[in-house]
């Protein structure tokens, strides 16, 4: 069933094909203008909070042969996505990346290629790859909490339900396609959203009933959170005014997982203000936890000091919180899972620590 922004999407793709037709036909060599992807043209912009590119160009140019095949595999890739959005079928990167075995000279030589070439459609056309119906490998995750939702299915129906009323334990599993046209957020009664890194934790919180007993949204991140994990808490804080706050591990690299959520990655800067929340907030674990409460903890090892000192020079981890968090971080040598919590019981987690950790955030009140 094509809708709206699959429609906008042809259309898009449709005017690559006559920029390059056109070019032709006036005897130029054809070519495709696209933003730099370099870490010198990626900037983080302090107004939006969000990561962006640049002001410089590179030229994807039929003069040289690289440039000739990204061109023709971009006019290949260009009728794979028409005909998936007529026929409203789909693919993985990985199965587009098969596709292309029978294109004869123009297939990708990596699924890294097809990989960039589909980021390159979202840059110029200014669409996702979800329009494309070009979806990713990785699941969505997994929320709970009364949320009341309409999404569409398979055969175009309208389906509400509640993702706690409505769902197992496992919670409700976000599609890879969260827009608006497949899934309507309606209601709720969540006071904010908590997303939690890791899967023990959050069947930990489901168990002890605390999407319930805080009038909260749970979000399973599952470790570095899909592009829809991200969109889908963007659009519960846009459009219903919820608060995010994030839960990880006490690590360098759980850092930049809440980092990811707030303020986009610079692998898809493209996308970061339709995925990133700025005005999310780091609730745990901190190294000032290690210390309070004294966690179990293990060692940094080499590739986490390094990290931590890469992130004292990281924008998104220049406020005096972080500064001071990451620097005691260091100083200590430590590093603390979620589930550390747990040499208090079973309970604690969600009868003292988190309760107290949101009463700072002025969302619950004790």
């Amino acid at each position: 069933m094509t809708n709206e922004r699959n429609t906008e999407a042809i259309k898009r793709l449709y005017s690559i094909s006559e920029d390059i037709y056109d070019q032709l036909e006036s005897g130029k060599i054809p070519k495709m203008v696209l933003p730099l992807r370099t870490k010198a043209n990626i900037k983080f912009d302090n107004r939006s909070q969000v990561w962006k590119y640049g002001s410089m160009n590179g030229v994807r140019s039929a003069k040289k042969v690289k440039g000739a095949m990204m061109l023709l595999r971009t006019s290949y890739m260009l009728e794979l996505i028409q005909n998936m959005i007529e026929t409203n079928k789909s693919s993985t990167l990985r199965e587009a990346y098969y596709i292309s075995e029978a294109w004869g000279k123009a297939k990708f030589n990596s699924q890294d290629e097809s990989n960039l070439l589909a980021e390159d459609l979202e840059i110029v056309t200014d669409c996702l790859r979800e329009d494309f119906k070009l979806r990713p490998e990785e699941n969505g995750a997994h929320i709970i909490g009364d949320l009341n939702i309409i999404e569409t299915d398979r055969k175009g129906k309208k389906k509400a339900l509640n993702c706690r009323d409505d769902v197992g334990d496992s919670g409700y599993g976000i599609p890879y396609n969260v827009e608006k046209e497949k899934l309507e957020l309606k209601s709720t009664s969540a006071k904010f959203v908590i997303a939690i890194e890791t899967g023990g934790m959050f069947d930990r919180l489901v168990e002890n009933g605390f999407d319930e007993k805080s009038d909260g949204i749970l979000v399973h991140l599952k470790g570095q959170p899909a592009r829809s994990t991200r969109r889908f808490i963007k659009r519960l804080n846009d459009e219903m005014g919820l608060p995010v706050i994030v839960f990880t591990d006490g690590d360098p690299w759980s850092f930049r997982i809440y980092a990811s959520v707030a303020y986009g990655a610079i692998k898809t800067a493209h996308l970061s203000e339709y995925l990133a929340t700025p005005s999310a907030e780091y609730i745990g674990i901190t190294a000032s936890d290690i210390e309070n409460y004294d966690l179990p903890t293990d060692k940094l090892s080499d590739m986490d000091v390094r990290a931590l000192n890469a992130e004292l020079k990281d924008p998104r981890f220049q406020t005096s919180f972080w500064k001071g968090e990451i620097e005691l971080m260091l100083k200590l040598k430590k590093k603390a899972e979620q589930q550390a919590l747990a040499k208090y019981g079973l309970d604690f987690v969600t009868d003292t620590y988190l309760p107290d950790k949101l009463n700072e955030f002025g969302i619950l009140r004790n």
